[in-house]
């Protein structure tokens, strides 16, 4: 018998050849789990919503998007408008509580939420959100651009191991972010 998975998302995840089904908690939707997967929302649910255009990619790696909390939309919105651009991204999508950051359509995005639950956003002991830059350089403009923007240093950048090279450091919320090279 083959396992079942609920999916976790609201969109239908079909994969390009029959393997394993799946079902991971929280929803009732029916997947195929592979080693690639494919998001397809039904058409006639998402038609004209071009708000969730970033979220309709075709293929996908593990990480779509990642969400980090704050208490201060707008303050964390200028922080992250600012420090996102030099990874050449833009606001992809916005809504009353909640803003993302995409370097390109479909691609990988940085978000900010006031929680849902309305309680006050907290940092995650043991989380960190990095972020892939092209060069040494620009983990040295990003960590550079960051402090500007009032984050705190937690960590120069320089070599971190064979290869890899980042700069640390906490957002105005106390979300801790690196910058990364490996290379």
């Amino acid at each position: 018998m083959t396992p079942e998975f609920t999916a976790p998302a609201s969109f239908l995840l079909r994969s390009r050849s029959i393997e394993d089904f799946a079902s991971f908690p929280g929803t009732r939707r029916r997947v195929r789990v592979l080693q690639k997967f494919r998001i397809e929302a039904p058409q006639e649910r998402y038609a004209g919503r071009p708000d969730l255009e970033p979220f309709l990619r075709k293929e996908t790696g593990v990480i779509g998007y990642v969400t980090l909390g704050t208490n201060d939309l707008s303050r964390a919105a200028r922080f992250y408008d600012a420090l996102l651009a030099e990874l050449g991204a833009k606001r992809a999508m916005e809504m009353e509580h909640f803003i993302a950051w995409a370097a390109a359509p479909g691609g990988p995005m940085v978000s900010v939420i006031k929680p849902f639950d309305g309680k006050p956003a907290t940092v995650g002991n043991g989380v960190m959100v990095a972020l892939a830059a092209s060069s040494k350089a620009q983990v040295d403009a990003i960590h550079r651009k960051a402090l500007e923007l009032g984050a705190k240093d937690e960590g120069a950048p320089g070599p971190r191991g064979d290869g890899f090279y980042a700069g640390y450091f906490r957002d105005l919320d106390g979300n801790k972010l690196n910058a990364f090279f490996v290379g």
